[in-house]
Order: C-alpha cells, then sequence, then structure tokens
C-alpha cells in the first residue's frame, strides 16, 4: 500500500487525487488486534492482482475492492465486508464515480464474504485472490494459521478449534475454490493439501487428508 499506487487508481478510476482516504486506509489496516489482516495481505493482494489483470473487466474497480475489502476488521462482528463495502462506496460516490461503478465495487467487497459462488467474472477475481493464501507455500500458509488465532487469541482452544476446523472443511467441501482458471491450476491443489493439515493440527480429520 503506497500513496503512488492509489494515485494511479483514482485516476484510473476518473476521481479526484486525495490523500485522506488513504491514510484512514493505511491506520485501518495497521490496527493492534490485526495480525493477518493487515497492509501485508493488501499488497499480497494487489501484486496477485498485477499478474491477473488480463482477467478483469474492470480492472480499476477490481484493485479497488480488494483496496476496501478488509478495511473494517473487528473479529467479533460479523458485519466486516458489509461495512468496509459500505465504505468504498461512499468514498466512491463522495468522490464523483458513476453509480453503477459504486454498486460494482460494493458487490465486490460483499463476495469476499464467501458465502455464496462470486456473482460476476471480476467478483471472481477478487475472491480468488483474497483466497490466495489458502493455496500458498506451505511455510507462508502456516504463518497464515497462526496469524489468524492471533486474531482470535480471546477464543478458548476449545471453541476455536473445532470453529475453525469446520471453517477450513467448509472450503474443502466446495466443487472448487477457486473459480478462474489460471487460479484453479495454480492454487487448488496446494491449498487442499494445506487445508486439510491445518485440519489435522487442530485435533481433527479432513476427509480429504
Amino acid at each position: 500500500m503506497n500513496i503512488e499506487r492509489w494515485n494511479a487508481l483514482l485516476r484510473e478510476l476518473g476521481v479526484p487525487l486525495e490523500t485522506e482516504t488513504f491514510s484512514r486506509l493505511q491506520s485501518a489496516y495497521a490496527e493492534g488486534h490485526r495480525a493477518y489482516h493487515t497492509s501485508r495481505h493488501i499488497d499480497e493482494c494487489l501484486s496477485l492482482l498485477d499478474e491477473l489483470k488480463r482477467l478483469c473487466e474492470r480492472p480499476a474497480e477490481v484493485e479497488c475492492a480488494l483496496w476496501f475489502h478488509d478495511a473494517i476488521y473487528e473479529p467479533m462482528s460479523k458485519s466486516n465486508e458489509e461495512r468496509s463495502a459500505d465504505w468504498a462506496a461512499e468514498f466512491l460516490n463522495s468522490s464523483g464515480a458513476a453509480r453503477d461503478v459504486a454498486s460494482r465495487v460494493r458487490s465486490h467487497v460483499m463476495a469476499t464474504c464467501h458465502e455464496a459462488p462470486p456473482p460476476d467474472a471480476d467478483s471472481k477475481v477478487v475472491v480468488d485472490i483474497d483466497l490466495s493464501i489458502l493455496g500458498a507455500e506451505s511455510s507462508r500458509y502456516e504463518e497464515f494459521e497462526r496469524d489468524v488465532r492471533k486474531e482470535y487469541r480471546w477464543v478458548p482452544r476449545f471453541i476455536y478449534g473445532p470453529k475453525r476446523a469446520a471453517i477450513l472443511q467448509s472450503f474443502l467441501d466446495r466443487p472448487r475454490i477457486y473459480q478462474c482458471a489460471p487460479m484453479f491450476e495454480r492454487f487448488e491443489e496446494k491449498a487442499r493439501a494445506n487445508m486439510a493439515k491445518a485440519i489435522h493440527a487442530l485435533g481433527y480429520r479432513s476427509p480429504e487428508s
């Protein structure tokens, strides 16, 4: 996350340059209770987007969604995605972007709830990029699991273990984790291996292990 990239995004979106929202986003991703959902996650997402822009119908809108998709992150809240999506839409509307742009970006952010199949091609890119950590190399994935646990450090292990295992199993139960062909080919097999191993480490057994 750097100001040069932020300014380039605003130019692509056709909205005036401003730094206040950039500073607010930086502060949000630096909140002390975060361990995984930090600026590092956004940087990794943006780096991967640079490789996948050819898949996007509207790359700037995909990038905007990635900047905002975890802007609000409170582990005890169930409205993080909605509030992040609202922030993105409010920023775009107040900046003079077309309403359909704000609506699409909001939809992309909401797709990172991971509760339903992404509704369109660009949302698929956003979701696949957000989930790319699942298919990371083993050491990075293990770091991810440790960081997620830190964000829920207040949850007793006997509660965290089965809930985390259930979340991971819900992804394994899907016919496919990644919707875009290049992402499927690159990450699907490794993601399934990583999550099966993590479920086992939590004291459970995945059917895929």
